[in-house]
């Protein structure tokens, strides 16, 4: 891929990863139409296996980048799988391939999901005010913020303070218990940003709201919602929650890193493995696996999660701009659209907790597949990590015609 298909990649995938506000990239080639694909496949070609085999090469304790890497590339085009790396930078032990992670925002899909199911089965009308399912959440001030934009990101609802966006101010909170309940009220005691449906804006309070919303409905909590609903009926038996206090990533895994700059100006791999994700919570807090993420991936866009109706508001990308940037918005029910120079059309959802970059997509027909989980040393960074973009470029890439051909 040339150079302007790397720049609308990283600008389009880097939403997602940093917990706060992201500005999303639009881009403007066409979208193939159902007439231009009838004849096959979105994707037609095999993966890469040189591609991402490059994709990935090097990564390890001396990486700039990353310290380990995880790719699962599928769906009816064909598929390949690889790792490399370390799990540990003090033993040099090889990456773990079946290993668990933490996703970050790839829980939002999830989350998003779970509402449309409760859609799908009358217990929730999307175009209904908020407060009307959470009398005295949502203040009349801020409008009939409605379920439908919680879920796209278009409430106005601002983020809800923390202890700030640097590394180390994060570092020195990494134990503390957030409840949800107390964020939502700290964010909705502030103005709103912008009238209900307005504009986009990329905020975890958003998938906050909609976590109590699931509690309120189901009557459980969330994370037993998200269990019985999704995770126990695909068999996600590697994907789970780690809870307002666990800290740890139970089973294999990678640890996590982040390159921090010490007094004589060398740079330090600090552990971040050990974290408390309750201040993410439905937005961004899950634990899973390459496999178990392409599994869900491949069931969700088959429609075997939410029904077909309800499933089309994640593929709508609402008709307003980005807040920040002012570009077109990109970001739907749980996903993104991606559109590549060439028109294929990608959607998925990135995450990034500190030490971690993941990845899901798919092209709607499920031609090409795509879960990546990276240990990328500035996970949080307003940049996408270079290993994670030539993951992406390389699963979309076609195969290198044969010489003469």
């Amino acid at each position: 891929m040339n150079a302007r298909t790397r720049t609308l990649i990283a600008a389009a995938l880097v939403l997602g990863i940093a917990s706060g506000p992201a500005v999303a990239a639009h881009a403007s080639a066409p979208v193939p139409t159902a007439a231009a694909r009838a004849d096959g496949p979105i994707v037609p070609t095999p993966p890469n296996a040189a591609a991402l085999e490059k994709a990935i090469a090097g990564v390890g304790a001396q990486n700039e980048s990353a310290t380990a890497a995880l790719v699962r590339v599928g769906g009816t085009s064909g598929r390949w799988q690889g790792s490399s790396g370390v799990a540990d930078i003090r033993t040099g032990r090889a990456a773990v391939e079946q290993g668990r992670f933490r996703a970050g925002s790839v829980t939002k899909t999830f989350t998003s999901a779970v509402v449309l199911q409760l859609a799908a089965e009358g217990r929730v009308d999307l175009d209904q005010p908020v407060r009307q399912y959470l009398p005295g959440t949502i203040p009349d001030a801020y409008g009939a913020v409605t379920v439908r934009q919680l879920l796209n990101h278009t409430s106005g609802i601002p983020a809800a303070d923390g202890p700030g966006d640097a590394f180390e101010s994060q570092w020195e909170h990494r134990f503390d218990v957030t409840d949800p309940r107390l964020q939502i009220a700290n964010a909705v005691a502030k103005d709103r940003e912008f009238a209900p449906g307005a504009a986009q804006h990329y905020l975890n309070i958003n998938y906050t709201v909609l976590g109590v919303l699931i509690e309120e409905l189901t009557g459980t909590t969330y994370e037993d919602a998200v269990g019985r609903r999704i995770l126990k009926p695909l068999g996600l038996h590697h994907t789970s929650f780690p809870g307002r206090t666990q800290t740890k990533i139970y089973g294999p895994h990678n640890r996590g890193y982040q390159a921090v700059a010490k007094a004589d100006g060398s740079t330090e791999l600090r552990d971040v493995t050990e974290w408390n994700s309750s201040d993410r919570w439905a937005a961004g807090d899950i634990i899973s696996t390459t496999a178990d993420l392409e599994r869900f991936t491949t069931a969700l866009f088959s429609g075997r999660i939410v029904p077909k109706a309800q499933l089309e508001e994640m593929f709508t990308v609402p008709r307003v701009k980005d807040f920040a940037s002012g570009k077109s918005a990109t970001l739907t029910a749980g996903l993104a659209r991606l559109v590549l120079p060439d028109g294929t059309v990608a959607w998925g959802k990135t995450g990034g907790r500190y030490g971690y970059n993941t990845a899901i997509g798919a092209t709607r027909d499920l031609s090409r597949t795509l879960v990546y989980s990276v240990n990328a040393t500035d996970a949080k960074g307003q940049d996408m990590n270079k290993v994670a973009l030539g993951i992406v470029m390389a699963a979309f890439a076609k195969p290198a015609s044969p010489q003469g051909a």
